[in-house]
């Protein structure tokens, strides 16, 4: 459900570049060879690197590694969940932290990541997807 409408929603920008950085690698790798959430399509490991492969050969998608100074952005992210235990939260921040560290809009299906970024006033694009 969630393939198709980030498909169509590549397929749409002309001068845009789309970036996986190392949390979002692992996190498509990680939903591609989970059953209970692909059923009946869930791939082998094998597999799920050669869909990712697929996105990398677009020339307008690639990986972006954090920089050097990416610690102190990613606390800095942090800062309003310090006294919270969320492994969702952190994960949030992380790639709101990314999104901040190369100037770039993030993208998403997550109402709550999107509501953060509009929090701190980062770019941010949710996408909705559409019943199949």
């Amino acid at each position: 459900m969630h393939s198709a409408t980030a498909w169509s929603w590549i397929s749409k920008q002309d001068n845009s570049s789309l970036y996986f950085c190392r949390f979002t690698q692992l996190g498509l790798l990680r939903l591609l060879t989970t059953a209970s959430i692909m059923g009946e399509d869930v791939c082998t490991t094998g597999q799920a690197w050669k869909v990712y492969d697929r996105w990398l050969d677009d020339s307008r998608t690639g990986i972006r590694h954090e920089s050097f100074d990416f610690d102190n952005m990613f606390r800095t992210a942090c800062r309003s969940v310090w006294n919270s235990a969320s492994p969702k939260a952190l994960a949030d921040r992380y790639l709101l932290a990314v999104s901040q560290s190369i100037d770039a809009t993030l993208v998403t299906f997550d109402r709550g990541l999107a509501s953060i970024c509009q929090n701190v006033r980062q770019p941010v694009m949710l996408l909705k997807t559409t019943p199949v």
